[in-house]
């Protein structure tokens, strides 16, 4: 049992260091083509960026996963992956961003994370218990707040897109956003960041307002967008802050209500 338990060790070390070794090749072929985009990366990004106080690293890591997935940015997926489960965000958390996301950044997109997910997984050797099942206890819904949502949405679309209207309120309100191994805070921080990242700042408002019911504050939000800018580029940044100002403007003092 000893010499099993060393292999795996070894294994394990081996796995880590040549992990480590193509990180390095990676970063050498950047600095040799673009030195300057390495001595961002190093100074500004890792040097400053995630170290300002206005929101952690495990949300700036929520925050770099679902820019990265809804971009389908799959090249440093691996590497931010294994930073956020470093950072504190579980495994069961990193399979809920990826469903959420289906929904929100598109099917195509989760599926390709996926297959990155479960390498990632294998090489920490992540069990299938870590994994949130299909089928769990969903969390209280607020009906009464779902059925004006649904109400003033179906009087909007009802008519003319019915389908659209239905899936809405039957997969992602009374469903998706209920799943429990991600609370709904994060799940808006996942839910804006993957909007800002897509340029799909119409539907910024409604989130805005969403997540700052479920428990984000406006510097969180406002801080989510400065460290988008660095992954998403500056002008689907630039174009979300109107957005955002103005629903941080215009939100209501009694705070809106949960979707």
């Amino acid at each position: 049992m000893q010499s099993i338990a060393m292999t795996l060790a070894s294994l394990s070390l081996l796995a880590s260091s040549v992990a480590l070794a193509d990180l390095t090749k990676v970063r050498d072929d950047v600095r040799a083509v673009a030195p300057a985009l390495e001595k961002y990366r190093q100074d500004t990004v890792f040097g400053d960026l995630w170290k300002r106080p206005g929101l952690n690293r495990r949300d700036r890591s929520i925050v770099t996963l679902a820019a990265l997935i809804t971009r389908n940015q799959t090249a440093e997926l691996g590497e931010y992956l294994d930073f956020a489960l470093d950072n504190g965000v579980k495994p069961a958390e990193v399979s809920e961003i990826v469903t959420h996301l289906a929904f929100y950044a598109g099917w195509g997109n989760a599926m390709a994370a996926a297959a990155i997910v479960k390498d990632v997984f294998a090489a920490r050797k992540i069990a299938a218990d870590q994994i949130p099942p299909a089928s769990p206890q969903l969390i209280a819904l607020n009906e009464a707040v779902e059925a004006d949502r649904a109400k003033r949405v179906g009087e909007l679309f009802g008519a003319v897109f019915p389908g659209v209207t239905q899936y809405t309120t039957d997969v992602l309100f009374r469903d998706l956003w209920l799943r429990p191994a991600l609370a709904p805070r994060d799940r808006s921080l996942v839910t804006i960041s993957s909007l800002v990242a897509s340029g799909q700042v119409a539907q910024l408002t409604g989130h805005v307002n969403i997540g700052m019911t479920n428990g984000l504050k406006q510097a969180e939000i406002a801080e989510a967008l400065t460290h988008l800018a660095f992954y998403v580029g500056w002008p689907n940044v630039f174009s979300a802050m109107p957005v955002a100002k103005d629903a941080f403007e215009k939100r209501p003092a009694n705070g809106g209500a949960r979707p």
